[in-house]
């Protein structure tokens, strides 16, 4: 998976499309990612003690990894990776060519 925890992201389709974020948390094994403040969902929660309230939570919910671009500048753009001058592989936005 090419998208990392902190990269900000353009949302291009589904419910959410347009919106911007950064990946709070990345899923490898399902493809996915979530970001903050988008594909948010309410869930209910049940008062566990006396110290406790039920209340109702907004928590982001998983969204796909094909459904995110990488934000450069304001504009989408493709992930490619390179390779620098002491072998190290970076990310770059393939539009710009600029490193991530």
């Amino acid at each position: 998976m090419k998208l990392k925890k902190g990269d900000s992201v353009i949302v291009i389709a589904g419910k959410d499309k347009g919106a911007t974020g950064t990946i709070s948390a990345v899923l490898p094994a399902k493809n996915k990612v979530i970001i903050d403040k988008v594909n948010v969902a309410k869930r209910h929660t049940v008062a566990r003690g006396q110290n406790t309230k039920s209340e109702i939570i907004e928590k982001p919910m998983p969204i796909h990894a094909s459904n995110v671009m990488i934000n450069n500048g304001g504009k989408r753009s493709k992930i490619a990776y390179k390779v620098d001058k002491k072998g190290k592989k970076i990310r770059i936005a393939k539009k710009t060519g600029a490193e991530i």
